[in-house]
């Protein structure tokens, strides 16, 4: 991993996929790109946005954007690697449920996961 990989100062882009919510979809859980703050949904959603974020701009790490979690993670060698503190917000917001946003998740939306 490069060192480029990470900027620690850049702040996530908002508290949801930004690709769901410009498109009305829904999320299971929420990743960060480590390096522009790019917020995507995970490899589980239907859409995997963080994954695609990462292939199209060749920012390779991710790091969590959920509550109570801190990981990172690399796509190009699909192992999790070592990161700084990134600025705040360090997660979605708490009111925010996963999966969400809340009034777009299916019913079945257990059965659309990855």
């Amino acid at each position: 991993m490069s060192e480029s990989a990470i900027d620690p100062a850049a702040p996530p882009s908002g508290p949801g996929c930004v690709e769901c919510e410009a498109t009305g979809s829904w999320w299971f859980h929420l990743r960060r790109c480590a390096r522009c703050g790019h917020v995507g949904c995970c490899d589980s959603s239907p859409n995997r946005h963080a994954r695609e974020h990462a292939a199209a701009t060749g920012h390779p790490v991710i790091r969590s954007f959920e509550p109570g979690e801190s990981w990172f993670w690399d796509f190009t060698s699909e192992q999790p690697v070592d990161g700084p503190d990134l600025a705040p917000p360090q997660h979605r917001p708490l009111d925010q449920p996963a999966p969400g946003p809340r009034g777009r998740v299916p019913a079945d939306w257990r059965a659309r996961l990855h």
